[in-house]
């Protein structure tokens, strides 16, 4: 873990890698990249490509270029999953369905294309 990472952000982190918690790591090993926040506001992005875990408001430009970056490291598909996932699960009103169109429409799953 970084060493510049919040108290608030490690224990997050390490809750959610304890076994059947939602957002961490599964028994196959599968690894979560979003933890979703107050109610979809925010969310912890864990980057595989860095080690760094991020807290981004879901509809800011920060998090759109956090996920371009990811998915132009070929990580786009499982985000763009996660994310219809939370849709599916999770009540309306938290707005993942509002996420997903916005990185949509901003091309950040295009630049896995590009980069592959």
């Amino acid at each position: 873990m970084a060493a510049n990472t919040s108290k608030t952000a490690r224990a997050s982190v390490k809750a959610g890698q304890k076994a059947g918690a939602a957002g961490g790591l599964n028994v196959l090993g599968e690894f979560k990249y979003l933890i979703p926040l107050n109610n979809g506001k925010h969310v912890y992005l864990r980057n595989l490509v860095n080690g760094k875990t991020l807290h981004l408001a879901t509809g800011s430009e920060a998090f759109t270029e956090a996920v371009k970056a990811l998915a132009a490291a070929g990580h786009g598909a499982k985000i763009k999953a996660e994310i219809e996932g939370l849709a599916a699960k999770l009540p309306a009103d938290q707005g993942w369905d509002t996420t997903l169109k916005t990185l949509e429409e901003a091309n950040a799953f295009a630049a896995e294309a590009v980069a592959a």
